[in-house]
Parts: structure tokens; C-alpha cells; sequence
């Protein structure tokens, strides 16, 4: 299947719809019928103004956040759409992918 690697960066503290920005994505991807999505945290980072965003040890609150997801065009554009929709500011990146499952389910 072909389609779309999408990636979305955020951090720890910022939110959405009073959730986590990276929690109300993964609601939202389950909302619209996704096959999936996976957080990935990260140890440190730095965004568009050149902010060092890190995790420590006693403070998690600017750890920076990746939300994967592997989608077709028609749910890459019904995602977008609510996105758009509901105001959300967050960078991504869109990359163009072969997609599949292999094996047997058990």
C-alpha cells in the first residue's frame, strides 16, 4: 500500500483541548478509524527559534515528543482537515512510503 509517513513534533508540556498535545493526536488518530500511531520520546532537541528542549531527570516538561503514523492519502487528508479544523499548531513532516503487514495473524 502507498501512502504517507507522518511525523509531528511537539513537547511534553504543550497542549491541546486541555490534554497533552501528543496524547490528543493518538486520540484523534484512533477517533478517525487509524490503523495506528506510535509517541516516541526524545532526550533533546531544539525547534524553529533554536530553544534547546531536553528531558531531565526532575523535570519532564520540555521533553520533546514524535508522533508517528503511516497513512493513506484519503486519511492523510481526513487528518489534516481536523487538524486545520480544530486550530492545531505543530510542525510534521510528510514523507511518501510503501506500507504493509506480513505474516499470518494468530
Amino acid at each position: 500500500m502507498n501512502g504517507y509517513l507522518l511525523t509531528f513534533f511537539t513537547q511534553q508540556d504543550r497542549k491541546h483541548a486541555g490534554k497533552p498535545l501528543a496524547d490528543w493526536l493518538i486520540q484523534l488518530a484512533r477517533e478517525l478509524g487509524l490503523r495506528g500511531a506510535t509517541l516516541l520520546p526524545g532526550t533533546e532537541g531544539y525547534g524553529h527559534a533554536g530553544r534547546v528542549h531536553s528531558a531531565h531527570f526532575f523535570e519532564l516538561a520540555d521533553q520533546p515528543l514524535e508522533v508517528q503514523l503511516a497513512v493513506t492519502e484519503e486519511e492523510s487528508e481526513r487528518l489534516f482537515e481536523r487538524l486545520h479544523s480544530e486550530g492545531v499548531r505543530i510542525f510534521y513532516v510528510k514523507a511518501p512510503i510503501e506500507f504493509g503487514t506480513l505474516g499470518v495473524d494468530r
